[in-house]
């Protein structure tokens, strides 16, 4: 581990893919901050929309007037998660034509020589080191935790009519319990943060893939998009991704 305080350049693309008549996906990033998020809306009409960009705009609020030597980042993360969700859950609430609304969240904040990723539900987040790519993220979805637990096998979560039900969101109760990692990066770390639209068309391989490729992050960030929109592009897909240092992959 490096004990010098790794720089960050990051890239983001978002795109409705090629079913959807709009794009509920929303994200945010602030490289100065230190914070990376992407959110997956539903709740139907504009509802899904509505949710992750309240999402989104709460967490930067709430991370980005963060100040040092108060709370820890953990206490700090599960907060600002709290809050947001009760920003949608509320709003769900006073008007009946966003009832039912929610969103994924998956985030990253950097904090000198450490990294907190939290997520609640499927969107993801990955970490390519040493040219191998790893899932941070473990998705809050009824066939993924089915697998975890040894009652289906990964090619029958796979082919499961239930793969799209996800057990945690945010907004669609007035509790929610997030994951939050934490990690030591290195340079030349690279981490991407993906709604599912992208991790249903492309398997790891091929992600993996794309992020070897010897290309500005700008140009594997679009990549990864337009590959998935090419596998088939039945959701909406949205991609940050965040290196560390040199990226030297």
């Amino acid at each position: 581990m490096s004990t010098a305080v790794l720089h960050y350049a990051a890239a983001a693309v978002s795109d409705r893919g090629r079913k959807r008549t709009s794009n509920e996906d929303a994200f945010g990033y602030s490289v100065e901050q230190g914070i990376y998020l992407v959110c997956d809306g539903m709740g139907g009409a504009a509802a899904g929309e509505v949710a992750s960009s309240i999402a989104v705009d709460e967490m930067l609020r709430l991370l980005g007037g963060r100040e040092s030597g108060g709370l820890p980042m953990p206490r700090l993360a599960e907060e600002a998660i709290t809050t947001a969700n009760e920003a949608i859950f509320s709003r769900s609430q006073r008007n009946y034509r966003l009832s039912g609304m929610g969103t994924t969240l998956v985030g990253l904040v950097v904090e000198e020589r450490r990294v907190w990723v939290m997520n609640v539900g499927d969107s993801r987040c990955y970490r390519m080191r040493e040219r191998k790519l790893e899932q941070i993220t473990q998705d809050h979805s009824l066939v993924e935790e089915q697998v975890r637990l040894g009652r289906m096998t990964r090619s029958e979560a796979q082919r499961s009519p239930l793969k799209n039900v996800i057990t945690r969101a945010l907004g669609t109760q007035s509790r929610i319990t997030p994951d939050i990692f934490e990690l030591e990066p290195e340079p030349g770390d690279l981490f991407l943060l993906c709604s599912d639209g992208l991790t249903r068309e492309l398997t790891d391989a091929a992600i993996e893939s794309i992020l070897l490729a010897d290309q500005p992050i700008e140009a594997r960030c679009t990549r990864l998009v337009e590959s998935a929109k090419k596998a088939g592009g039945h959701d909406n897909i949205t991609c940050i991704l965040a290196s560390a240092g040199n990226s030297g992959i």
